[in-house]
């Protein structure tokens, strides 16, 4: 795509419509001069240089990266008319959209039935779900892995439910035996179930859990804001091929929250959450006596706790869409990209003197940390953060960030190291960039050098 052609196209295209409502002058307080707008444009564009480059697949840290031209084309087109999604009338193209986008994500993962939207956020998108889940379970608490993203303890406390983190196994699991510990309590309603953790993209075992729904009567809420995507994966051909149990098992849940901005190639923010019970929605019913009358249909923002919303997101992922849906022909060759470097490294890796594995990747997250004598944790810990900072001031940059193991963790995968601290860092990179499959050699020849360079 040739980006600075299809943006003109966007400005011309909006104003050609524009043009049909007839002329009007535009008021002299929001005039610029071209002259004044460029000295400005020139510092702006100089400070956004203080970045680090996303789009280079030396960027393997944390899990950013540009969107889609088809993204951007998208987003900028409907943000020049600049629609709001909360009601029928302040968006109606973008509405449905929306609509049409969310049943696709909804489709993706076999849902027959759905309700849903998008929000800014999966910490929104999870919000939600837990909001509901304390509506249909009230003064019962939430359990979820102690390595799910801390949104759903942040949650929980802002809407008055006890949290209970679960430890996890020595893959980063929740531990079904300690949640139904928790749950033979009666005091925990709804469990959280992690496909695609951010620290090390680990998958719960979402299949072998659906029992305990009917054992305890508890709702299953899968939190796949990270992972989500991968799903396209499940039982695919190839190296980059996941098993399928996990992810066919989500249909079965009764929430999901997505990130499109992450893996859906989108920009910031575009999350999404999802309920297979479209009944749920009388949990947000209410009144806005100037919002809602241009249609009997349902407006999005009578089914959303978040009140205004850019149209523009539903533009950008509904255009995205249309190139490359959420299927496996689709997305799905793009992550599968991204799954076959992780792979890559992690086989390098273990054959390497310099470096070692901290776990086998399950997504696209390479984690490792470098060899040492004494193999000590606090030897970890240094080394660890010596090359990441080695790595970004360094004449050929590359860019990785790490991660907090605490001694229970890393001596369950890793017990011949000393645990001499509570915990080490160690290096962990995002592979979510498809060009990461043609760069990871290069990747981990210059992460070995800056190992070996002390």
């Amino acid at each position: 795509m040739d980006l600075q052609h299809w943006l003109g196209r966007a400005n011309d295209a909006i104003q050609e419509w524009a043009d049909t409502f007839g002329p009007y002058e535009r008021h002299p307080s929001l005039l610029v001069e071209d002259d004044r707008f460029a000295a400005l444009f020139e510092e702006f564009t100089g400070r956004l240089t203080d970045n680090y480059p996303f789009f280079h697949p030396n960027y393997a840290g944390q899990m950013l990266k540009p969107p889609h031209p088809a993204a951007v084309v998208g987003y900028l087109t409907a943000m020049l008319i600049n629609p709001n999604n909360h009601a029928l009338d302040g968006g109606p193209a973008t509405a449905r959209m929306e609509r049409e986008a969310v049943a696709q994500l909804a489709a993706m993962f076999g849902y027959d039935t759905h309700l849903g939207h998008l929000t800014t956020s999966g910490t929104i998108a999870n919000l939600e779900a837990l909001f509901v889940a304390r509506e249909l379970h009230p003064g019962r608490g939430v359990a979820y892995s102690a390595d799910a993203h801390y949104t759903h303890g942040r949650m929980c406390h802002v809407l008055g439910m006890k949290g209970y983190p679960i430890p996890t196994d020595d893959r980063g699991r929740i531990s079904l035996d300690a949640l139904d510990d928790v749950l033979r309590t009666g005091e925990v309603g709804t469990v959280v179930l992690t496909a695609g953790t951010t620290g090390l993209g680990a998958i719960d075992p979402i299949h072998t859990a659906l029992p305990l729904r009917d054992r305890y009567g508890v709702r299953l809420h899968v939190d796949a804001a990270y992972g989500g995507f991968f799903t396209l994966l499940a039982g695919a051909d190839g190296p980059e091929g996941l098993p399928p149990e996990p992810w066919r098992a989500i249909a079965r849940c009764d929430s999901i929250v997505v990130d499109p901005h992450k893996h859906g190639l989108q920009p910031y923010g575009c999350g999404a959450v999802l309920f297979r019970d479209p009944e749920v929605g009388r949990f947000y019913l209410h009144d806005s006596p100037y919002t809602y009358f241009t249609s009997s249909e349902l407006h999005l923002g009578e089914i959303s706790l978040e009140c205004s919303r850019a149209g523009a997101s539903a533009a950008a992922l509904w255009l995205t869409f249309q190139l490359l849906p959420p299927a496996p022909e689709g997305l799905g060759r793009v992550l599968g990209a991204g799954r076959r470097a992780a792979l890559r490294w992690s086989e390098l890796i273990s054959a390497s003197d310099a470096l070692e594995l901290y776990q086998r990747p399950e997504l696209d997250i390479v984690s490792y940390f470098p060899a040492v004598e004494p193999a000590t944790l606090t030897a970890v810990d240094a080394a660890s953060a010596r090359v990441l900072a080695d790595g970004m001031t360094g004449p050929d940059p590359v860019f990785l960030s790490t991660l907090k193991a605490d001694r229970e963790a890393f001596t369950a995968r890793h017990p011949k190291v000393d645990a001499d601290a509570v915990g080490a860092r160690v290096l962990r990179s995002v592979l979510m960039k498809p060009e990461s499959e043609h760069h990871v050699e290069r990747l981990h020849d210059r992460v070995e050098r800056l190992t070996r360079s002390r």
